[in-house]
């Protein structure tokens, strides 16, 4: 598949950032969407990273990604966001939970939409459903069929602490290709040996050794 995707809202820091309650939207909206766009490459998509950082306002914003997704002609677009309202910081033991918002029951998106709620619907968020609306603007202004999707609320407590941006964009990627990506690669750490050439008394003796180790093309240092 070729895919669209992007973080909603300039990042944090900026004018127009996303919500903010327990956790920032803007801040954890970043790390799912480049933890999908790692998982779907592993799985050998072809993944366009259109989000905004720092747009002057929050309409610039929404033309700017909206731009940048026209640009690439996909199979679907996919808008990474969180929702607040809840105003549940406390905690009342029930999920607010995510839900999808799509253009119309038209749209060749809903089918996507249905399976990625339904994986994040596993990991114990609430169901909220998957939702219309012609009148947002990405989903009104983007040629490819396009899903928005509320991972949970920033602002209850309940939500926030089962939320784990890795498996979040698990079951987005997951609902999207029906498969689960590879584990990522775990990096060797180098290893790094350290060879004393001497011991002098004199600093003028341990520098002409110093200076004789560079011209031979070796670094060194004089402790």
């Amino acid at each position: 598949m070729k895919i669209n995707i992007h973080a909603g809202h300039n990042a944090d820091g900026n004018v127009a950032c996303g919500a903010v309650g327990v956790i920032k939207e803007s801040t954890e909206a970043r790390k799912v969407k480049e933890e999908v766009i790692r998982q779907l490459k592993a799985l050998g998509n072809t993944v366009y990273d259109c989000t905004v950082d720092n747009a002057i306002d929050e309409a610039s914003n929404l033309s700017e990604i909206v731009r940048k997704c026209n640009v690439n002609a996909v199979d679907l677009d996919v808008s990474i966001h969180f929702n607040a309202g809840a105003k549940d910081k406390k905690g009342n033991g029930k999920t607010c939970g995510t839900e999808i918002w799509i253009y119309n029951n038209e749209s060749k998106a809903k089918s996507y939409a249905k399976k990625v709620i339904e994986e994040i619907e596993k990991l114990g968020f609430t169901n909220r459903g998957i939702k219309n609306s012609t009148g947002l603007y990405v989903l009104k202004h983007t040629k490819a069929p396009g899903m928005l999707i509320e991972c949970c609320f920033v602002d209850d407590k309940d939500d926030c602490e089962i939320y784990n941006a890795k498996k979040m964009a698990n079951a987005i990627v997951k609902g999207i290709t029906g498969k689960n990506a590879p584990a990522k690669e775990k990096t060797d750490i180098k290893k790094v040996y350290h060879v004393q050439v001497g011991a002098y008394s004199k600093k003028e003796n341990a520098q002409a050794m110093a200076d004789k180790l560079k011209k031979l093309g070796f670094d060194c240092i004089i402790v």
